[in-house]
């Protein structure tokens, strides 16, 4: 089954998901407002952390040039509860254990991993814009270039 692949101009897909304590947060939450939107494979690995630590140490930034972040991964609400607590994260992580959302924006499929072929969460980057549309689609970013991506994000779409 081919993977869908957003593209810049694309409808970001509406998603509602329970954050780690619970509550719930929808894309829509978010009109009106640029989003960043990463789908990361687990809480608590290495470089889901410094992936997720990046974020955390340039949101004020983000913030300052009109993005919101968002993180989505299958990790249960509890898991991500203790993983925010751990890196003290100050943005909403997501929860989707069924992978429906992970699969609508295609972060979720066919990847490489140690030469193999495996069937799993393929880590992707979007910026959505203030009207629900994607304004940057990055597909198999590396956890180790996040900085870089997010003074490219402020850069191109802040303010």
């Amino acid at each position: 089954m081919p993977q869908t692949r957003l593209e810049v101009g694309d409808k970001a897909p509406a998603f509602s998901l329970p954050d780690a304590d619970g509550n719930t947060v929808k894309l829509s939450d978010y009109k009106g407002r640029k989003v960043v939107v990463y789908f990361y494979p687990a809480a608590s690995t290495p470089g889901c952390t410094k992936q997720a630590c990046e974020f955390r140490d340039n949101l004020a930034e983000l913030n300052n040039a009109g993005l919101d972040v968002v993180g989505i991964s299958p990790d249960k609400p509890e898991k991500l509860a203790k993983f925010r607590d751990a890196e003290q994260l100050t943005f909403p992580l997501l929860s989707d254990p069924e992978r429906k959302v992970l699969e609508a924006w295609g972060a979720y499929g066919e990847k490489k991993m140690y030469g193999k072929t495996v069937q799993g969460v393929i880590r992707s980057t979007f910026v959505v814009d203030e009207k629900g549309a994607i304004a940057a689609a990055q597909y198999n970013v590396k956890a180790s270039h996040t900085a870089t991506k997010i003074t490219r994000f402020i850069s191109e779409f802040g303010g």
